[in-house]
């Protein structure tokens, strides 16, 4: 009796790898092997990626906080500070967004903290 294979299974499986890897340079679009390899390490960049957006993002948003509150004379660890203690439960994220598009909402923020 013939050894069964699975070839349908097994056909899917490096057609899954292809189809990541299309429109990678040469082989790494052609050749199993080689694809194989370029969609693993492909995984693994936008795996750290993912985490390396928040980190960028959370400095943009100091970034913008810090020159908002500082034409209000204030520096940013100063503000954070203040925000904390004045029990203002308000994320970077937030504040940011208030700064950029509603300036009179974040001085208001500002005022309340001094």
């Amino acid at each position: 009796m013939p050894r069964s294979v699975n070839a349908v299974a097994s056909r899917a499986r490096r057609k899954k790898i292809l189809d990541k890897a299309k429109g990678y340079f040469l082989s790494r679009s052609k050749v199993y092997t080689v694809a194989k390899n370029a969609v693993e390490k492909a995984g693994v960049y936008a795996y750290v990626g993912r985490k390396l957006k928040k980190r960028d993002y959370r400095g943009i948003w100091i970034t913008r906080i810090n020159a908002a509150v500082r034409e209000e004379g204030l520096t940013y660890s100063r503000f954070i500070s203040k925000l904390a203690s004045a029990n203002v439960e308000l994320n970077r994220k937030v504040l940011a967004d208030l700064a950029l598009n509603n300036p009179a909402a974040f001085k208001a923020v500002v005022e309340k903290v001094k």
